[in-house]
């Protein structure tokens, strides 16, 4: 495809200004939980997985963890399933998590590793059948009525997962736990972002979501944030729905040792690529 002086200029640009950042995180493991928008739209699902395969060519580490909320959601409307949130987690009865493992841990896994061999990406899966590495438990709701097949991490696992990233490998982590006794565990996976973010000690810790990051009082996207006000926030209830759980992620995440963690909007283009090769970003940074 031919370009203009102009946009080839922009081009160099670009790639001169990241070159201390790509000097600067590589070898570093930046885990980066994926979802909404970006697995949904055909053009950010191609931009996002061949920048997680540049990311990886030029010496960084990066890690997936996917969600699938949407598409679960329309295989359960199918089956004529009801889909039911509480503080942004699904309820999960023993049908819903037929389904989960069947969507979640399978088909997007396997399509979100494909897309990114198809732009020379060496990818590898992690679900609840090959490669399971997440140790789980039942998530106990104490302020509400019970999750169903909701679990919260015990362990990472990590030994495979290390080796993967050593040989070259982009691993590709779908959100199933399972238990001592073979029981699955379906967890949100930004909690499971936050938890391997640790696990690795990453240097950054990157969640995609619908909006421009965290807003205040007047909608305005807060670019940065400091774990006491992000703490504050959670105890107000100031956020609801699906951000709850990625707040709590990054400020545990940053409490236990990642470097940066970071809210963007992954309905930007190559948002992961400004976040990691750009000063200012697409979205809330907790530091």
């Amino acid at each position: 495809m031919a370009i203009t002086r102009k946009q080839a200029e922009n081009i160099a640009s670009v790639l001169s200004e990241g070159l201390p950042y790509i000097q600067k995180f590589k070898g570093k493991v930046i885990v980066v939980k994926y979802g909404g928008a970006a697995m949904i739209e055909e053009s950010l699902r191609k931009s996002f997985t061949r920048d997680i395969a540049l990311m990886k060519l030029v010496g960084m580490n990066p890690v997936i963890v996917h969600g699938g909320g949407p598409q679960i959601g329309k295989e359960l409307s199918k089956a004529g399933l009801e889909s039911e949130f509480i503080e942004g987690l699904r309820v999960t009865t023993k049908p819903v998590m037929n389904i989960v493992k069947k969507i979640l841990g399978t088909k997007i896994n396997r399509e979100i590793v494909s897309l990114i061999k198809h732009f020379g990406g060496n990818a590898i899966s992690f679900n609840h059948i090959k490669h399971s590495i997440i140790r789980a438990s039942k998530k106990i709701n104490e302020n509400g009525p019970d999750l169903g097949f909701v679990g919260k991490v015990d362990k990472i696992m990590t030994g495979d997962l290390k080796k993967s990233i050593d040989k070259g490998f982009i691993p590709v982590i779908a959100p199933i736990g399972k238990s001592k006794n073979n029981d699955y565990w379906n967890i949100n996976a930004d909690l499971v972002a936050g938890e391997i973010a640790q696990s690795l000690k990453a240097e950054k810790l990157i969640l995609l979501t619908d909006v421009k990051g965290i807003g205040d009082s007047e909608n305005k996207l807060i670019s940065k944030i400091s774990p006491k006000k992000g703490q504050k926030i959670l105890k107000e209830k100031f956020i609801k729905g699906g951000m709850t759980p990625k707040l709590t992620s990054a400020l545990d995440a940053k409490k236990n040792g990642v470097r940066s963690c970071h809210i963007i909007d992954g309905r930007v283009p190559h948002a992961v690529l400004l976040e990691v090769l750009t000063e200012e970003g697409v979205g809330t940074m907790i530091s």
